[in-house]
């Protein structure tokens, strides 16, 4: 759809129509959903000028309010709130309770804190019986409850949004309620509700010519499809929202469409593809400062690297994900932060855990080493009282702690003698390649002193860096101690698997290895029954899906 040019302001001669507020403020309207957000700018300030001499105060107050909503969407939210603070005050002039309670609840709306819900309650008491008050109200609850994670609540505040547009005939309004209820729908995996809503919610943005809004429910859709393995109707929606967001020059979003793009081809096997198109959304995100946008796709690169074998790109990425969630600002972004980090942090948990499964597998002596060792590992962090982010340290450091010894020849690894003073001098060399080999990879967990110090001991008899008692970091010491207990109860080579009588007798000659607290920590996890370790990793992700609207 081609826009209609705004034609430069001239001068006013004695025969040039003046044009009022009303029809100003209905132009205005018109550009700002079609996404012409200069020409929507500039004709709000209009009827705000046209307005105030005029004392037109219902056309004032309303276009202040917009012109607010406008700015907010901009990032100029201190100007936006103070324009909603004149609609509020101009509407008390004028006597409008209705108007006043929607430049309060738009307010609220912008703010989006614990206030926004007094602000909602106090614009619902001023509005009395205005069903578009109503509406515009539980909207904005809705996106709060949805911020604060509680998506059954933001549902139903979504329904009864429907049902106020519904009851004032505002027929736009019901397509914004319809998507936002497609969101809450697909959030909680109802995807025939969800797939319902984005249908009614397009069918009526397209009568309304509302080309973003149009966009926004194609690319949703085309996130539901995914997830039920539709693959060509993923990439058609796709590809039409790319299209549409393209007309509007609306880069974020346009990032989320080459962002659904690459799931599809890595779904389809196509590698380099889905390679292309995740990179551009990473691009279009970046530039747009688009920080929830451009974290989601630098998650799904990093699972098609991972998928390629390439896990140091893989982890690298998921790095960037993690910094970049960590930023999300949940007023800002829509979203429940902490739910997204604990998606990303389990993506990473099943990312590291499935690179060092992959370092084993080649061995069936050391297969499941890993997965044992950080299963253990936790155990005593646990009786340890370590907090949940130094569990998850320990699991990583875990999984990992034998990185470096895809570096040894696998006849040392795999030799049934004794190894030679030589040979052992190589295998004690894993921890430094282990730290070498993951130079170039910064982590949200401090995971690099277990790759190199888990053999160190506290007698100092360990290697490589001969560290004594409390050099040797507490994580480092868990990962040993279960390190060596998982050592002794498999089958080497060499040797047998020792019984846990008498790997437990064999670690108790050995105790002056690990500090006091570390080896009574270590019997008092086995004692324990094991614990569950559902949630530990996801071996998928949830699928992810763009902002509400609002």
């Amino acid at each position: 759809m081609t826009a209609t040019p705004i034609t430069a302001p001239v001068e006013p001669g004695p025969r040039a129509p003046v044009r009022s507020a009303a029809d100003l403020l209905h132009d205005a309207r018109a550009r700002e959903r079609a996404a012409c957000i200069p020409e929507a700018a500039a004709l709000y300030e209009a009827a705000i000028a046209a307005a105030q001499p005029a004392g037109e105060h219902a056309a004032l107050a309303e276009a202040l309010r917009r012109f607010a909503v406008l700015r907010h969407r901009r990032g100029e939210s201190a100007e936006a709130r103070e324009l909603c603070r004149r609609s509020h005050a101009v509407a008390c002039h004028a006597g409008n309770a209705v108007l006043a309670g929607e430049a309060l609840n738009t307010l609220g709306g912008i703010d989006l804190a614990t206030d926004a819900v007094v602000d909602a309650l106090r614009a619902l008491e001023l509005g009395g019986q205005s069903r578009e008050l109503r509406a515009r109200v539980e909207q904005n609850l809705g996106i709060l409850a949805n911020i604060q994670g509680e998506f059954d609540e933001a549902l139903a505040h979504y329904g009864r949004s429907l049902e106020a547009y519904r009851a004032s005939n505002d027929e736009h309004g019901c397509a914004i309620a319809y998507h936002n209820l497609g969101m809450a729908s697909a959030d909680r995996q109802q995807f025939d509700e969800a797939e319902r809503y984005f249908r009614q919610s397009y069918e009526i943005a397209e009568r309304a010519s509302d080309l973003h809004l149009q966009g926004l429910c194609l690319v949703n859709h085309a996130d539901v499809h995914l997830v039920r393995e539709r693959y060509e109707d993923a990439r058609r929606n796709a590809e039409t929202a790319l299209a549409l967001f393209d007309q509007l020059d609306a880069r974020s979003d346009k990032a989320d469409a080459y962002r659904v793009l690459g799931m599809v081809f890595r779904e389809t096997g196509r590698p380099a593809l889905a390679e292309a198109r995740l990179r551009s959304a990473i691009e279009q995100a970046m530039s747009s400062d688009a920080v929830l946008n451009g974290a989601e796709a630098s998650r799904e690169l990093a699972l098609l690297y991972q998928s390629m074998g390439r896990n140091q790109e893989a982890l690298t990425l998921l790095n960037d994900a993690h910094r970049l969630f960590r930023r999300l600002n949940a007023r800002v972004d829509l979203v429940h932060v902490d739910g997204k980090l604990a998606e990303l942090e389990a993506t990473y948990l099943a990312v590291v855990r499935e690179w060092g499964q992959s370092i084993e597998s080649s061995d069936p002596y050391t297969f499941g080493h890993c997965e044992r060792v950080g299963r253990h590992a936790v155990a005593v962090a646990c009786a340890l009282g370590l907090d949940p982010h130094a569990q998850t340290t320990v699991r990583l450091g875990a999984y990992l702690h034998d990185l470096g010894k895809v570096r040894v020849p696998h006849e040392i690894l795999s030799k049934p003698g004794p190894l030679t003073r030589d040979e052992f001098e190589v295998v004690q060399m894993h921890p430094i390649w282990g730290i070498e080999l993951l130079a170039g990879v910064e982590f949200p967990w401090d995971i690099k002193p277990i790759i190199r110090w888990h053999h160190e001991r506290f007698d100092g008899t360990g290697y490589p860096d001969r560290l004594r008692e409390d050099e040797i970091p507490l994580s480092a010491q868990v990962v040993g101690i279960a390190d060596v207990y998982d050592a002794l109860t498999t089958a080497r080579p060499y040797r047998p698997a020792f019984a846990r009588a008498a790997a437990l007798a064999e670690i108790g000659r050995s105790r002056g290895m690990w500090s006091g607290a570390v080896y009574a920590a270590f019997l008092a996890a086995l004692a324990r029954p094991p614990a569950s370790q559902a949630g530990a990793a996801a071996n998928e992700a949830r699928p992810v899906f763009s902002r509400l609207t609002v």
